[in-house]
């Protein structure tokens, strides 16, 4: 049997697959740290803005919000969801809000504006805070999902890393905003990706990522701890 990837690109310390993460990542194990956004049962499809994009895949129930927020991990995993799910998932640590700089459309006779987004927090057998304990609220501007209809924002995910040890995974990588984060942190990442089309954006951002470095931030080389993230 071959390899159950399409491709594999190495940038900088970041990795990336393009495949089925339920086939892949038992490969990658043990995992260290995971911080995603999975498809979590929006059924979401964009409008037109400035462009259209494409509906995003298996997100119609939330089968693979389940499976993330049941991956083992060493350290830490942060998994973005939307609020109502946090009935259906295992019971997190901490619930992470971030606070938007504009709020969705939703119901506008009987709902509150949202304006806000949730991350559940898990935390593995050797958890620890590499930067001191955070607080539970991120301040953070929405971006114009230039590259994918449910982008972060760097920043944003910038943060989130900056509570993880260890190498990030990010199983869901769409643009790939996460390893995007991990190249201006200077920290190893993993993504898997199954659309072709968000897999190529992603090398794409994660090469320019590499040629414009951050240079208020110093690169963070956290000790390896784990020999299961380097496949051939």
């Amino acid at each position: 049997m071959g390899d159950p990837w399409k491709r594999k690109e190495v940038i900088g310390d970041c990795t990336l697959y393009l495949g089925d993460c339920r086939e892949i990542t038992p490969l990658l194990c043990p995992i260290e740290s995971c911080v995603t956004d999975p498809p979590y049962g929006m059924n979401f499809q964009s409008n037109y803005r400035i462009e259209k994009h494409k509906k995003i895949e298996n997100d119609a129930g939330i089968d693979l919000l389940l499976w993330t927020c049941s991956l083992p991990v060493q350290f830490s995993s942060y998994v973005w969801m939307r609020w109502n799910n946090i009935g259906a998932i295992p019971e997190p640590k901490s619930l992470i809000t971030w606070v938007k700089n504009n709020h969705s459309m939703g119901d506008l006779d009987h709902e509150h504006g949202r304006k806000t987004e949730v991350c559940a927090f898990y935390a593995g057998p050797n958890h620890r805070f590499p930067n001191g304990r955070p607080n539970d609220v991120l301040m953070g501007t929405r971006t114009g999902n230039e590259y994918h209809p449910t982008q972060k924002p760097v920043d944003l995910m910038r943060n989130v890393i900056d509570w993880c040890a260890g190498t990030v995974f990010d199983p869901f990588m769409g643009s790939g905003t996460t390893l995007v984060a991990c190249a201006k942190l200077g920290r190893a990442g993993i993504g898997i990706e199954l659309d072709p089309d968000y897999f190529d954006i992603a090398c794409k951002r994660v090469e320019e990522a590499y040629r414009q470095p951050d240079m208020f931030v110093q690169a963070d080389k956290p000790e390896p701890t784990q020999e299961g993230f380097d496949l051939a």
